[in-house]
């Protein structure tokens, strides 16, 4: 199959030649949620902690006599039933919310992302794309001379002056091809591929 090939106007000037398994494949909508659900969870840190009943501050003095008051009874303030409680099965630091993804798996799933980015025409591919020296106005001019706002690019190797002219940019990502991942892909209105990273993306992903 072939990929638009972009000029510095942001036109497609030719097509490039990409590898069917990778850029062409059949789209799987359950494969692309689950390796999106399962990057965003194996990324969070579990850092969140809640009090059970005996970490709460309270007192052990019986709130009210045992009867006569016609409410239920109660022996102390740190019940999980009154407010301020604790918890009955509280979050803990340690907790891992990991899933497990076969790489099998996320190799196609990635491919299956890549493929609907192609059919959608929100990937285009380029010939290199570099800034003379690290300033965030260079870039944001030759991206916006292609008419690109929102934009991921997978550059071979992103050399400083191009991290440092991108970095300061909000809707702008540039990663090399073993950084890229399920959630910005899908993110990103549009994905710059380099002539060079396309290669690697289908070593990676075939």
């Amino acid at each position: 199959m072939q990929i638009d090939l972009l000029n510095d106007q942001g036109m497609a000037s030719a097509k490039v030649d990409a590898a069917e398994t990778v850029f062409g494949r059949d789209y799987n909508e359950a494969l692309i949620h689950q390796i999106v659900v399962a990057f965003q969870a194996n990324a969070r840190q579990g850092t969140r902690a809640q009090k059970d009943r005996e970490q709460v501050k309270h007192s052990t003095k019986k709130p009210f006599r045992q009867k006569g008051t016609g409410r239920a009874r109660a022996g102390m303030t740190s019940s999980p039933l009154w407010r301020g409680g604790g918890r009955i099965f509280p979050n803990l630091p340690e907790e891992n919310f990991g899933q497990k993804v076969n790489k099998k798996m996320y190799r196609a799933g990635m491919a299956t992302i890549l493929s609907q980015l192609v059919r959608d025409g929100r990937l285009a591919v380029v010939d290199q794309l570099s800034v003379e020296a690290p300033k965030t106005k260079l870039l944001a001019a030759k991206l916006k001379a292609m008419n690109l706002q929102s934009v991921m690019v997978i550059a071979d190797e992103v050399d400083e002056n191009l991290y440092l002219a991108s970095r300061n940019l909000p809707n702008v990502l540039v990663v090399e091809p073993r950084y890229a991942d399920p959630v910005s892909l899908v993110h990103y209105k549009k994905v710059i591929v380099t002539k060079s990273a396309v290669g690697k993306l289908q070593e990676m992903f075939a």
